[in-house]
């Protein structure tokens, strides 16, 4: 069956189309993007602007309009960081089902670490071990850890890229004192969690899913995205601490001419850098391995789980299509 994935993010809405069956690996057939960069539409007070939202809104319409001539048979859609955090999240997406159908929800930091532990975990399988997997999206860090399907250690914290990029050194190139500032939070906040985190013991392989990680990979030497899923792409943390040590330094600019920087992402690169060398570090985690497979992936095949038990997925909205 062909399924689409409308994942509404803080800084792109995406739209992911595969054909999908019970058994077999998703088939990517279309992928659409937008990059709305919701959470700079927050005001100080959390609340989503009314620009934002009618932005918001005109990108659902247009991706369900897409869905719909793509042959899509099932569509679930849901919001993360941005919306969730917003004082105003769930009224918006109330105003936006009324006003196109979309039913959209908003998923928890928890269940977004166990949805993308879910997909690196089919992705590598059983032979990996335990496995501990970090996500670092524009307005949350993920991190879960777990010798099954399900992890048995999760951690969702406020350390997006984006979000740490306005909160802490907006500045082009960033100031040195706002960048140690920025060093010092962050460790304090993962440190709280890193003992529960590996409480049930040290992983056997561990997993990077997010565009910044792939981005520092292929500064690093990594493979390029055209060669494929398939190439085995590995990053050092050493080379992240290099990084995280040099993009601070390098304006905006500069920071675009290196290899595999897209535009859209140039600016919060250095606080992605530092939120990756933080993580490693605290974690023990001397390398790890790029996982093509996220989120989206995960909420596909839950998806196709439960649709093999004949069962409804109550957490997820599931808008079909008529």
């Amino acid at each position: 069956m062909r399924l689409g994935v409308l994942d509404v993010g803080s800084n792109t809405v995406h739209l992911l189309v595969v054909d999908a069956y019970q058994g077999a690996r998703p088939m990517p057939a279309f992928s659409h993007k937008a990059e709305l960069k919701l959470a700079d539409h927050l005001d100080g007070e959390s609340t989503l602007s009314r620009p934002g939202e009618r932005s918001l809104r005109d990108v659902v319409v247009e991706a369900l309009r897409i869905a719909e001539d793509k042959g899509v048979e099932d569509l679930i859609a849901f919001a993360t960081s941005a919306v969730r955090e917003a004082k105003n999240g769930e009224q918006v997406l109330a105003r936006i089902r009324d006003q196109t159908g979309a039913q959209i929800t908003v998923m928890t930091g928890t269940e977004e670490a166990r949805l993308t532990f879910l997909a690196a975990r089919r992705w590598f399988g059983w032979s990996s071990g335990r496995l501990l997997v970090i996500d670092i999206g524009g307005g949350s860090l993920e991190i879960a850890s777990g010798p099954d399907e399900e992890p048995d250690a999760v951690a969702s914290l406020p350390l997006g890229a984006g979000r740490l990029t306005r909160d802490w050194i907006p500045a082009d190139p960033p100031a040195a004192q706002d960048v140690r500032g920025l060093r010092k939070h962050v460790r304090a906040q993962i440190g709280r969690e890193t003992g529960g985190l590996l409480r049930h013991g040290l992983p056997d392989h561990v997993v990077g899913t997010s565009k910044t990680f792939r981005q520092l990979a292929r500064i690093a030497g990594a493979a390029p995205s055209a060669e494929g899923p398939f190439v085995k792409r590995t990053l050092r943390h050493a080379d992240v601490a290099a990084l995280a040590e040099r993009l601070p330094k390098m304006s905006q600019a500069e920071r675009a001419r290196l290899p595999g920087v897209s535009a859209s992402r140039v600016a919060q690169l250095p606080a992605g850098a530092i939120v990756a060398d933080a993580t490693l570090d605290l974690l023990g985690v001397d390398r790890l391995e790029l996982c093509p497979w996220a989120l989206r992936e995960g909420v596909i095949l839950r998806r196709l789980d439960m649709l093999a038990q004949g069962l409804e997925d109550d957490s997820l909205s599931i808008a079909r299509s008529r």
